[in-house]
This record gives structure tokens, C-alpha cells and sequence, in this order.
């Protein structure tokens, strides 16, 4: 017969965790946008020792702008990093534009992109989804809608298309 324990008394309460600590635990997984952070702390003021003081956020986002641990600049370079080849530069200033990340920095971000190598791009792409030329109009029409849904124009989905229709085929059939 085994000795019994004696029943464990845990009085630990569990504490919210502060708006700092969130806001660390979040930048510890990844990089934020100054808005992204803001819209996913805002909900936690209510129940934070803060909660007092309205601009306790605002305060908490300078100070971790100042340390280093909150930057756009950063933010915008993962993005484009994370991206590129897979969108259209376009796509990109648009998911930073919604990100809350000014205009200036996200034209500093997709200065590092080489505008002629979208089309390069834009054609691996294609050739990775499909892996043949479109044989019909049908498919011809999926190749581009797939190109724009990338945030590709349709000047460029079109000179994918020629380029992939001129380049052998490279299955082996």
C-alpha cells in the first residue's frame, strides 16, 4: 500500500500578466509593426494595472520603440525578406500599408528588391503551381487570375505566360 500525500495547497492567484510583459512575450516570437502591437495589447489595458492611466500604451510603445524592441524598419524588412517570391512587390506595400507601417519605410524596405527580378519571380512562381504551359484558354486564364491573386499585373502575367509558352517543356513528356 502506497503512503498517501498530503494534498498540495497551491495559493498562487493567477496575476494578468502587465502590458509590458505581453508586449515582450509577443516581440519574443516575432516582429511587430508599431499598429499590430497596439491592436493586440489594446484589448488587455481593461484588465492591466494600467488600465488607470489611458496612455499607458502609447508610453509602453515609446519605450520599447527607444530600447530597440519595437522598430517598423525591422518589421518591413522581415516582410519583404518573408515575401519576396512568393508576391508581387505590390502585395508587399499593401500588407505593410495595412500593417500600419509608413510610407517611407516601406519604400526604404522595397528599395533592397531589384525591380527586374519580379518578372523572375513572377515566372518561378508560375512554373513551381503549374509546372507546364497552360494548354487552353482555360488554363491560360487560372495561370493569370493565380499571377494576380499574387499581386502581379496582368502586363506581367501575360509576359509570364508568353515566356513559359516559348520555353521548352521541361517534364520530359
Amino acid at each position: 500500500m502506497r503512503p498517501q500525500r498530503p494534498p498540495t495547497t497551491k495559493k498562487s492567484s493567477p496575476q494578468t500578466p502587465t502590458l509590458r510583459v505581453r508586449a515582450l512575450r509577443l516581440l519574443g516570437r516575432r516582429e511587430f509593426s508599431r499598429q499590430e502591437l497596439e491592436n493586440r495589447l489594446r484589448p488587455h489595458i481593461d484588465g492591466a494595472a494600467e488600465a488607470d492611466n489611458p496612455a499607458a500604451l502609447e508610453a509602453l510603445l515609446d519605450d520599447l520603440a527607444e530600447r530597440g524592441w519595437l522598430s517598423d524598419a525591422r518589421y518591413a524588412d522581415a516582410v519583404v525578406r518573408k515575401r519576396t517570391g512568393q508576391y508581387a512587390r505590390r502585395s508587399i506595400a499593401q500588407e505593410l500599408k495595412r500593417a500600419g507601417v509608413g510610407e517611407d519605410v516601406t519604400l526604404t524596405a522595397l528599395a533592397a528588391l531589384d525591380p527586374d527580378e519580379e518578372f523572375a519571380a513572377a515566372l518561378a512562381l508560375c512554373q513551381r503551381k503549374f509546372r507546364r504551359a497552360p494548354a487552353d484558354q482555360k488554363e491560360k486564364a487560372r495561370h493569370i487570375r493565380f499571377l494576380q491573386s499574387r499581386g502581379y499585373s496582368l502586363s506581367l502575367a501575360l509576359r509570364v505566360l508568353k515566356h513559359s509558352a516559348d520555353a521548352p517543356d521541361e517534364s520530359g513528356a
